[in-house]
């Protein structure tokens, strides 16, 4: 490590376990994974029900190195992604819930991005903590029993969630600070070039002009309709 600053904690053991799905947001997965991969001596584990390849919504594949069974049990950080029908389908398969439940058990962190938030809220991982998610589903946390917060990133002691699809880099760029510390989360920023300036400002629903956020919130409103019945099913678990 010669030449590094050697106040800055560059290596580290952490072993981070991120939940695949068939139906997935890849960026959800990949924005956080980019930023999990910088911290050098960090254990990835790409964990699905099975080592066949898993094919997101963008119809992009990707191969996990993990199963239920052969993830460590003992967790640095647990993590979620979102998506729509297949994280639904997640969220009510017994096989996810068992291990999200069992790994969130003893984690250090537990996690998500985007509607991730709904797979910890259905296995009980979000009662009593505050924690976000994409727009089109955050009020939905709240049949979970968690407190919903509009926010990017929110952090309730050992739960840290961020809110849709792109916030991931925000979030991961939060965990690599909680988990090394601000100037390798800086080092990771700087060398993703992640200094976004935007085309257009429409990114939020208080932004986004109404001709864009109608259309868009009658398209999602079917897959509201869906989280909103996978909490009611919950019974607080």
């Amino acid at each position: 490590m010669a030449g590094y600053d050697p106040k800055v904690h560059w290596m580290g053991d952490e072993r981070i376990a991120m939940l695949m799905y068939p139906g997935m947001t890849v960026m959800d997965l990949i924005g956080p994974h980019s930023m999990f991969a910088a911290m050098m001596g960090a254990e990835i584990h790409l964990v699905a029900k099975s080592l066949d390849p898993v094919t997101s919504d963008a119809r992009v594949t990707i191969t996990p190195n993990a199963t239920f069974d052969t993830c460590p049990h003992d967790l640095t950080v647990l993590f979620a992604p979102g998506g729509t029908d297949g994280t639904i389908k997640a969220a009510t398969d017994p096989a996810t819930l068992a291990f999200m439940v069992d790994r969130g058990s003893r984690a250090k962190y537990v996690t998500s991005v985007c509607s991730g938030s709904l797979i910890l809220g259905n296995a009980g991982l979000l009662k009593g903590y505050r924690a976000t998610s994409h727009w089109s589903c955050r009020d939905a946390l709240a049949g979970f029993g968690a407190i919903p917060t509009d926010a990017r990133v929110v952090r309730d002691r050992n739960r840290i969630t961020g809110a849709g699809v792109t916030a991931g880099l925000d979030f991961g760029l939060t965990m690599v600070a909680e988990l090394r510390d601000r100037t390798y989360a800086e080092c990771c920023q700087l060398m993703s070039e992640y200094d976004p300036d935007r085309p257009y400002h429409a990114g939020s629903v208080n932004t986004a002009l109404t001709e864009v956020r109608e259309p868009m919130m009658k398209i999602v409103a079917g897959f509201g309709q869906a989280e909103k019945a996978l909490a009611a099913d919950s019974g607080l678990r």
